[in-house]
């Protein structure tokens, strides 16, 4: 791992990388590009960072799609290898009556089979953070390229660590081994149990019941330095090694909640890496969720009076 220290650039930015899945949400009413780590880096890019995807992609009608659709939300795609094999990812996507999607997910496609390239070493080493789960670790050999991609950034990089388990595609192992090479680890309060029985915790300890000492137990047994569990509706929790916050969330109504958890996890890092404190962090993630939760999609078009209150929040 290089020794060397994340900083940003001379403009004050940050190069902030989402690295993993890129795909098509085919919803009912019509197909909309997502995939965690694309979402992550467009809400990164409309904060004032160097939002960049780095995945794979099908040369076929979908992948060529992509490319443009990133031409209109101002993401560069110079990092999106291409596949002649495999063709471009897609997830069929229901909504229920709350806005709470389900998914059903195509494989094998191109983004399981990422290749670690001298362009995918350089933007490693010069990332600020990097934002990767699990789903796009289901094969072996995205999986290899996912951890060779994180070990070769700096070691002051952020590794954030957006746990997302989807259907069956985790394991124990994958799941130990993304946690003790992250900085941050997000998840959902779904998910918190799982974790916990994944990383082996002791059985008496409760993500239900005492979640602050479940997750000062998750900062211990990983080394992380910041644990988030998000809430839904009902806001979300931040632990540190030196304290814990708990937000109660905003009302707000909802149209469709994909996207949302992205969203919050991209200004919960622009925050992070400005060193704000916790309750700054989780009131800028919220907010930044809410707002995409309120829209259709999860890349609408830019709201410069939320982006700004989002930039400029404070406990």
């Amino acid at each position: 791992m290089s020794s060397s220290s994340s900083l940003p650039s001379a403009g004050g930015n940050f190069t902030v990388v989402g690295l993993g899945e890129l795909l098509w949400d085919m919803f009912p009413q019509g197909r909309q590009l997502g995939g965690a780590p694309a979402n992550f880096a467009y809400i990164s890019s409309l904060l004032g960072d160097h939002g960049i995807v780095a995945s794979r992609l099908g040369t076929d009608a979908l992948g060529e799609e992509a490319r443009r659709r990133f031409q209109h939300l101002r993401l560069p795609t110079d990092f999106l290898q291409l596949d002649p094999e495999h063709p471009t990812g897609t997830v069929q996507v229901r909504l229920d009556s709350g806005g709470q999607p389900k998914y059903e997910i195509a494989g094998p496609v191109a983004w399981d089979f990422f290749e670690t390239t001298p362009e995918w070493r350089s933007l490693a080493g010069q990332a600020s953070a990097i934002s990767y789960g699990t789903l796009a670790q289901r094969s072996a050999a995205s999986r290899k390229t996912i951890l060779e991609f994180l070990d070769a950034a700096p070691a002051g990089a952020v590794r954030v660590f957006d746990v997302n388990l989807r259907q069956a595609f985790y394991t124990a192992e994958m799941l130990r081994d993304s946690a003790r090479r992250a900085t941050v680890i997000k998840l959902n309060d779904e998910e918190f149990p799982a974790i916990l029985k994944l990383l082996e915790a002791p059985a008496e300890l409760s993500a239900t019941r005492e979640p602050r000492i479940a997750m000062e137990w998750v900062l211990q047994t990983t080394g992380a330095k910041l644990v988030c569990v998000t809430r839904g509706a009902c806001g979300s929790l931040l632990a540190s090694p030196s304290g814990f916050h708990q937000h109660a969330g905003l009302h707000i109504s909802v149209v469709d909640t994909v996207g949302a958890g992205d969203a919050f996890a991209a200004a919960l890092v622009h925050h992070y890496l400005r060193g704000a404190a916790l309750p700054a962090m989780n009131e800028a993630a919220n907010r930044m969720g809410a707002w995409v939760a309120s829209c259709s999609g999860a890349t609408p078009e830019p709201d410069n009076r939320v982006l700004e209150k989002v930039r400029n929040a404070t406990a």
